[in-house]
């Protein structure tokens, strides 16, 4: 099957971020942390921006609770906040089980939140190893979900809550496993193994359960099938860089991607480049995020 080029020209929703990243649909609202800023926002249906908060250390993967309130991941101190009325606090401590920092979260409809960690100082240079999935239930209680995940980031649920995919950047593949009632994961599989340098950071899932991938040093954003077919690309445009990407929307039929020029924290902040743009691509969102 040849590979679709989507041509559509995305528009700039909200700009002048260090780093952009883990975009979440919310209650007809569009939710995202800008990690090397320090914040978390939230843009409504007219791009009206609010700044929701600015916790004390890095935030990254964030989700919510069925009493509404945010889960943030605090990254450097390997925690998973809580924060509502606001008021934040701990939700779970990581930091006995995570190496070098945390990356990025999913929260499912009973809140229990599976978070991926770096595993290594890949800033420091030391050499990449597989790191756990680990799984905060919504009580606080953390278990590892799964072992070996070579650099996991992006994470999707399927509508019906029994999929759990997810990606491994290093291994440029997305991993499936099957989820029981409890959220437990078995059954490890591959549901895409991606071409080298397509390096899959945030993912989606669309109406027919084909994966959208914010490739962050590969193509752009591409669409992939279970199995391996590629079967759209978004292209990056010229010196950026896409780095996460969610359906939102009244029909969820709007592809929200965070991009960016730089990625270290220096520049980044240096640069405030990063920015969400959003863009019909002829396919309408299901499941999680």
């Amino acid at each position: 099957m040849p590979m679709h080029v989507i041509a559509a020209q995305p528009r700039i929703v909200a700009s002048g971020f260090a780093f952009a990243e883990n975009l979440r649909w919310h209650n007809e609202r569009l939710w995202f942390a800008d990690i090397h800023g320090g914040a978390v926002y939230a843009v409504d249906g007219a791009d009206a921006l609010e700044q929701i908060l600015t916790p004390p250390d890095s935030p990254s993967g964030i989700g919510f609770m069925p009493d509404q309130s945010l889960l943030i991941v605090a990254v450097h101190d390997m925690k998973i906040m809580r924060w509502k009325d606001g008021w934040l606090h701990v939700h779970a401590d990581l930091s006995s089980m995570a190496k070098a920092g945390l990356n990025d979260m999913l929260v499912d409809p009973q809140g229990r939140a599976y978070a991926v960690q770096h595993g290594f100082d890949w800033r420091g240079g030391e050499p990449p190893v597989a790191a756990a999935l680990l799984c905060v239930e919504p009580d606080g209680g953390v278990h590892v979900a799964a072992q070996g995940l070579e650099s996991g980031n992006g994470m999707a649920l399927t509508p019906d809550g029994g999929t759990f995919i997810v990606a491994e950047s290093a291994a440029c593949r997305l991993s499936a496993f099957d989820r029981d009632a409890r959220g437990r994961l078995s059954n490890r599989r591959v549901f895409a193994q991606l071409p080298d340098g397509y390096y899959p950071d945030g993912i989606c899932l669309d109406e027919t359960g084909a994966a959208w991938v914010a490739c962050c040093w590969g193509p752009g954003v591409i669409r992939v099938e279970a199995g391996g077919a590629i079967t759209h690309v978004l292209p990056s445009a010229q010196g950026r860089n896409p780095f996460s990407c969610v359906f939102g929307g009244p029909d969820r039929k709007t592809l929200y991607v965070c991009t960016a020029e730089q990625e270290e924290p220096q520049s980044a902040l240096a640069r405030m480049a990063s920015r969400i743009e959003a863009v019909d691509v002829g396919f309408a969102g299901a499941g999680l995020p």
